[in-house]
């Protein structure tokens, strides 16, 4: 053991992931586990916990600890887990409020070195569609190319009525040959999802009145990826802050983020779009203002006295960019096959859907469905939690031809085996702290706050009420059965195919857990159809 971390810590230091400024704290294999904290542990947590800032961001290094480590184990899955919930930790930051100087200079650190970390220096995700690669291609050819404004010779490729004009300058053929060379591989995920996801989009940006060519906008935002996040804390296919997102009508609770649905936040960018088109009347400066704010393109129309983007020169640098960017990517997915690149195939999202009354664990939904958990995530990107909301109805959304099977196979079902999470009400009574009724009811802390959206963690009160998420039916982890509190067990056969990394990422645990749990030799890959492993699941 002692080896193996050794090769870990001299592979993190190779990296650059230990520097002057910041260093990464690597886990022992005792630390990994779960423990009980002592008296004077809780006391030192509770003296730390000023507010949720500091305890998000620990947590988030931890789990970049854990994606270094498997990085080094070669377990891909398990790395996208760790950085899915590091993104996650990142957009319920982003959703608190204003933080002290002090934090927002640990989580610019922390943001910095981590988006470096996750797009150039894990091996396993170098050959994944990474949630923030879109932006990193955009930072990286804005940083390499500087557009000169002023006078723009330009040839017209389409100048249709209900268009956006497509123009081609000295500029965009920069855009368009570093697409077709460095950035041809990232290009062809993006035609790849273009042809999975059009036939959904296109319709709505039509039923707005908006031209089509907007699907590239959310191409070079996100890459059409719908749970793309960039380092501003802007997540889902187009991008929205949360702000914004709360603005056009996309909610985020401790189910949900609307800003990952396809659907609705494509009709959320149209609406914004429109607007910022009423405000300008000009598709160009439209766009600019998406990228900066509609602000400082009226500011800088104003001091230059004109509203042609190209005059524009003191726009920031990346929305001087911006523009011949989107129109380097729109030319060649109207025409790949002129540029060098072949046209994907790629199976159409299409679903059909139900409606669910009340909540549901999201693993008895895939499993009466005939699917996998992360199938039903994919259709669902929205959801955070392993379960459907608690208050309304809520609709699901299944690939074609499972509806059938699904609603004769859930009609069966007894509802208290459908598992619906149920909130408990929890009086504050004297002397105890958020920290300490999370523990009571084995629930996170973070969890706790967010559904009492809870910002500052000291502020409790005596006599407050607080809903206490919780799930029935379940054998608990105590800390003496084999399982961590705030878990519940589970028994899992295995299937013929599986690996213990695709098992853990289904449940969001890890592997090396699993393998604990199981006695299963560290390392070990060995599984075989029929096992019946033991799954500890963390709830929420």
């Amino acid at each position: 053991m002692i080896k193996t971390f050794s090769a870990i810590l001299h592979l993190a230091i190779w990296l650059g992931y230990i520097s002057g400024s910041w260093a990464v704290s690597f886990p022992t294999e005792a630390s990994l586990t779960t423990t009980v904290p002592t008296k004077t542990d809780s006391i030192a947590i509770l003296d730390e916990s000023r507010n949720r800032y500091p305890a998000i961001l620990r947590d988030s290094k931890n789990f970049m600890a854990e994606a270094v480590i498997s990085d080094y184990h070669g377990d891909t899955l398990e790395v996208i887990y760790h950085l899915s919930r590091i993104f996650e930790l990142l957009m319920e930051a982003d959703q608190i409020g204003e933080m002290n100087l002090e934090d927002k200079e640990e989580f610019e650190r922390f943001n910095r070195t981590f988006t470096n970390l996750y797009t150039t220096k894990l091996v396993t995700v170098q050959h994944v569609d990474a949630p923030g690669m879109a932006e990193r291609i955009r930072t990286d050819i804005t940083e390499a190319i500087e557009i000169e404004m002023g006078d723009t010779k330009f040839t017209v490729v389409d100048d249709r009525d209900g268009h956006i004009p497509l123009v081609r300058t000295k500029q965009v053929d920069q855009f368009i040959n570093y697409f077709q060379t460095k950035g041809r591989k990232q290009f062809e995920i993006w035609l790849k999802r273009y042809m999975q996801y059009k036939d959904l989009i296109l319709p709505i940006l039509a039923e707005h009145e908006m031209p089509e060519e907007f699907i590239y906008l959310a191409m070079i935002e996100s890459g059409l990826n719908p749970k793309a996040y960039s380092h501003a804390n802007a997540s889902g296919m187009w991008q929205f802050i949360y702000s914004t997102g709360k603005q056009y009508g996309l909610s985020r609770d401790w189910y949900r983020d609307e800003r990952r649905d396809i659907v609705k936040a494509t009709h959320a960018a149209c609406r914004y779009l429109k607007d910022l088109n009423n405000l300008f009347d000009n598709w160009y400066l439209t766009l600019a203002a998406y990228n900066c704010g509609e602000g400082r393109v009226l500011r800088a129309s104003k001091l230059h006295q004109t509203y042609d983007f190209w005059q524009l020169k003191s726009l920031p640098r990346e929305t001087r960019n911006y523009i011949p960017y989107f129109l380097s990517a729109a030319i060649i997915a109207k025409t790949p096959g002129l540029y060098g690149f072949k046209i994907p195939k790629a199976q159409p999202f299409q679903f059909e859907e139900v409606v669910l009354e009340k909540s549901a664990d999201l693993a008895v939904l895939a499993r009466v469905a005939g699917i996998k958990p992360k199938v039903i995530r994919e259709y669902n990107p929205e959801l955070r939690q392993s379960a459907t909301p608690s208050e309304g109805s809520y609709t699901l959304k299944l690939p074609m031809g499972k509806k059938d099977r699904f609603l004769a196979a859930w009609n069966k079902i007894p509802a208290d085996e459908r598992f619906a999470p149920q909130f408990v009400q929890h009086r504050v009574r004297y002397g105890e702290s958020l920290w300490t009724i999370s523990k009571k009811y084995s629930v996170s802390i973070h969890d706790l706050a967010a559904v009492n959206k809870i910002r500052n963690r000291n502020k409790v009160r005596v006599g407050q009420k607080l809903k206490i998420p919780l799930k029935g039916g379940r054998v608990w982890g105590n800390g003496t059965n084999g399982g961590p509190p705030g878990h519940s067990k589970r028994t899992y056969k295995v299937k013929r195919g599986d690996t213990l990394g695709q098992i853990a990422e289904d449940f969001g645990t890890r592997a090396n857990k699993i393998r604990r749990w199981n006695n299963m030799k560290y390392g070990s890959h060995l599984i075989h159809p029929g096992q019946k492993l033991i799954i500890w699941v963390k709830e929420g």
